[in-house]
């Protein structure tokens, strides 16, 4: 068995070895770049592609998958050179360098929310936009819709909770409309057990509420034994229980609503976990970008070809972003085809974010820029 230290010393010869050929291949990557811009040819060729990683699969034995691996990120990083080299994009460019920075709010301007007065989602549209007058929707998908017909400026809406996770259906909205997210806010959300003044908690035998807050809340729903009843809002919820006049139901709800609808708080803290908090996102039919923006929003989706997910998440690794978000969401034209939402760490203002943005605006389908924002905390 040979030295430890015989065989890195080894491992550092051959690395030497490896850099300088690496190096050597991405000249190569930028003189094919350059011939390519000179006569007006698409930098992605997938059967070019495809051709040598099958054959470096052959070639590989048994670290052929793991050889293909590698020369898939270096085929990437390849094309992210090309891409620079001829400018690929231009149409991204041009729609990042029309954003305003500034984006308007007088007590005039038009806000969408879903629910009603008291709900989780009326309180973050006053801490976004305080002092002005919500305009209440039914259903998210009528935010949306409100936003589309000119009737809203802007939309506030529920995207992640940190125990219930995901609010799948405004993912959903998002990918199926593609409007630009402006603004975000992480707020605590504390919930309470309600009822009418004359129930007391031994009376309680079913709670109402949003399916998230009854996620949120599952543990002491458990542990009491009661019946779950879904709402489509939280404060609606409180004031179904306000007026049904029934004192063997209670409603999960916050503070507002509880204080709003008359209800008598039973327990409070009622959330699993006492960091419970809710993001919240603005969406707007135009693009605002201020000059501190920490967060980029897309969207896309992937060619069929195998660890084409992974190679696109390393083209962030390669420029340094962090990665905060992936999401994937059904496609609505059947066959398991899927869209992929992404928010990262970064600012369009950065030349290697939006040079990477515009190569992947460039080579992947259904690709959206969603917005470069702000994320504000409670």
């Amino acid at each position: 068995m040979r030295n430890l230290e015989e065989i890195r010393q080894e491992i550092n010869s051959i690395d030497k070895e490896l850099l300088a050929l690496f190096i050597k291949r991405m000249d190569c990557a930028r003189d094919v770049g350059n011939y390519k811009k000179a006569n007006n040819i698409p930098i992605l060729n997938t059967d070019r592609e495809q051709e040598i990683l099958d054959r470096i699969f052959q070639q590989g034995g048994e670290y052929g998958y793991a050889a293909q691996l590698l020369y898939s990120n270096i085929m990437e990083l390849s094309r992210a050179l090309q891409h620079n080299i001829v400018g690929s994009g231009k149409e991204m460019k041009a729609l990042i360098n029309s954003a305003e920075k500034e984006m308007p709010y007088d007590n005039n301007t038009r806000v969408a929310c879903q629910g009603i007065k008291g709900a989780n989602n009326h309180d973050a549209t006053l801490k976004i936009f305080p002092n002005c007058k919500p305009q209440f929707y039914k259903s998210f998908n009528d935010v949306f819709l409100a936003i589309e017909n000119g009737e809203a400026d802007y939309g506030v809406l529920p995207v992640e909770n940190s125990s219930a996770g995901s609010v799948s259906d405004v993912y959903d909205l998002i990918l199926k409309h593609r409007f630009y997210i402006v603004k975000s806010i992480d707020m605590p959300i504390h919930y309470y057990l309600c009822s009418i003044p004359q129930a007391d908690k031994c009376d309680i035998e079913e709670v109402w509420s949003h399916p998230q807050a009854l996620a949120q809340c599952s543990n002491k729903i458990t542990e009491n034994n009661y019946r779950s009843m879904p709402s489509a809002n939280t404060a609606i919820a409180a004031r179904d229980v306000a007026n049904s006049k029934r004192i063997d139901i209670a409603a999960i709800c916050n503070a507002s609503a509880a204080k709003e609808y008359n209800l008598k708080v039973l327990e409070e803290h009622y959330e699993n976990r006492g960091d419970n908090t809710t993001r919240f996102i603005v969406i707007s039919k135009k693009l605002y970008i201020p000059e501190d923006a920490e967060k980029i929003s897309l969207c896309f989706s992937l060619p069929h070809v195998t660890g084409s997910l992974y190679s696109v998440l390393c083209r962030f690794n390669s420029v340094g972003l962090n990665l905060t978000k992936i999401e994937s969401r059904p496609m609505d034209i059947g066959g398991f085809e899927y869209l992929f939402y992404l928010d990262f760490s970064g600012n369009v203002s950065s030349e290697s974010v939006l040079q990477l943005l515009c190569a992947l605006s460039t080579e992947l389908p259904e690709f959206s820029f969603l917005g470069n924002y702000n994320e504000n905390k409670e």
